[in-house]
Formats: C-alpha cells, sequence, structure tokens
C-alpha cells in the first residue's frame, strides 16, 4: 500500500496535537517545514546509528597501488572481505592508532590485509593495506545513510511500515520542540517504546567469546606475509 512522504508529515502534525485532524489539513509552508525536518531526523541517524535497522552489501573494486577509496553515504562497516580467484578473504579492521601510528614500510603491494575507516563529509574513506597488488573485487557490508525525500515520495517503497511509524512520532517529537510545545504522553511513550524496539533487536551483539591462549605462539608478521607468501595464508 501506498505511503507517502505527504501523509507521514500529516499524520506527524495530527499526532503533535499542532494540527487538529479534524478541521484542518496540512499543506503549504506547514508540509514544507514537516518535509525539512523530516529530512533532519533522517540525517540525525548519521550519529544515531543503533536507529538505522538497515544493512547492506557494497561492491567496491580494489585497484592495484590504490590504498584510499571514498564511498559515499558509508556510515560503517560491519565486513570487508575480497576474493581470489573462488575464494573469499576477510581484510581485518584495525584501529586508527596502530593504521596510521606504528611503523611500517610505505610502497608495498600485496594482498590486503587490513582496513581503517575514517567519516568524511557525505560517507567516508577507506584505507587498505596492503596496497593491493592486483585488481581484486571486494565487498563491504555495513551501515550506509538514509536518503532524503522529497514531497509526495512513496516511503512504502524504501522502508517498512515498522520504521515509518516511528518516524511519524519522532516527527511529532520534533514539530513540537519547534513549535516550543509540550510533546504529548502518548506520542513519548510510542517514540520510546520503537526506539527501544530497533537499537535492540535490529543489529543484534555479537557476543561470542573469543579465547586466546597464553601459549599461543603467533604466525608470520605482517611483513613476513608481504615477503614470503604475498599476503596469502593457507
Amino acid at each position: 500500500m501506498t505511503y507517502t512522504v505527504n501523509q507521514l508529515v500529516s499524520g506527524a502534525f495530527y499526532a503533535s496535537g499542532i494540527v487538529s485532524r479534524e478541521f484542518e489539513t496540512v499543506s503549504g509552508q506547514q508540509l514544507t517545514d514537516g518535509i525539512d525536518w523530516l529530512n533532519e531526523v533522517l540525517d540525525e541517524k548519521t550519529v544515531d546509528m543503533d536507529l538505522i535497522p538497515y544493512e547492506s552489501t557494497y561492491d567496491l573494486t580494489l585497484l592495484a597501488g590504490v590504498e584510499e577509496y571514498y564511498i559515499a553515504d558509508l556510515i560503517e562497516i560491519d565486513t570487508l572481505t575480497f576474493t581470489l580467484d573462488t575464494v573469499r578473504f576477510s581484510v581485518q579492521k584495525t584501529p586508527r592508532d596502530q593504521y596510521f601510528g606504528v611503523n611500517r614500510v610505505n610502497g608495498i603491494s600485496s594482498l590486503p590485509v587490513r582496513w581503517y575507516m575514517e567519516r568524511e563529509l557525505g560517507g567516508a574513506r577507506v584505507y587498505i593495506y596492503f596496497a593491493p597488488n592486483d585488481t581484486y573485487q571486494a565487498e563491504i557490508k555495513g551501515i550506509f545513510r538514509l536518503s532524503s525525500v522529497a514531497q509526495g515520495d512513496d516511503l512504502s517503497t524504501t522502508l517498512d511500515t515498522f520504521y515509518t511509524t516511528y518516524l511519524r512520532y519522532a516527527l511529532a517529537a520534533k514539530i513540537c520542540d519547534e513549535y516550543s510545545m509540550p510533546v504529548p504522553m502518548g506520542v513519548d511513550k510510542q517514540l520510546n517504546k520503537y526506539q527501544a524496539l530497533i537499537s535492540k533487536r535490529s543489529r543484534p551483539l555479537d557476543l561470542h567469546i573469543r579465547k586466546q591462549s597464553t601459549l599461543h605462539k603467533p604466525g608470520p608478521g605482517i611483513w613476513a606475509q608481504a615477503s614470503l607468501y604475498r599476503g596469502y595464508m593457507p
């Protein structure tokens, strides 16, 4: 069933109590303001990522000798892998201080073993080390920012009903704030309920325990991987 941006904005105004459902319609400046505020609500999710319940897959081509890649709308990476022949290899996430702050030899090309991501305006920059020694097809699974909306857009083609309901209550609370009015108790209750459901259930935490023996002998270091194995570990 079609559910447009106009319907969501109207429903938010009615829920806020600013506009009477029985006697008024939302149009003109109110509709324009409501769409602008809705886009602000959507944009806030780039910071509060727990409230984005959708994960996406992004195909990335790793180029020989290229370390940096800008990816529009990317917010967070869960996994980054690349394919060599018919085998999929995982590239390991590295903290900023370890990626940029430790000693390393520059100019080495081999199979990628580490990645680090930095948020930038409109997206993120992904760093890959070693710089690939060839062209590889990589795959990123993670979170991307929600698209902005415009008047008349059909939200049912991009968002689930539970999420448009959540956005309606979130927008209603924002409308109350913009009009310096208290948020109705019912709106506040529903907003808190949906926020809890989305943040706790849509992206479950990985709570698996990984044990490391103190007697474990580490394998070849990262430089040995580049020199002896070309980054490939069987």
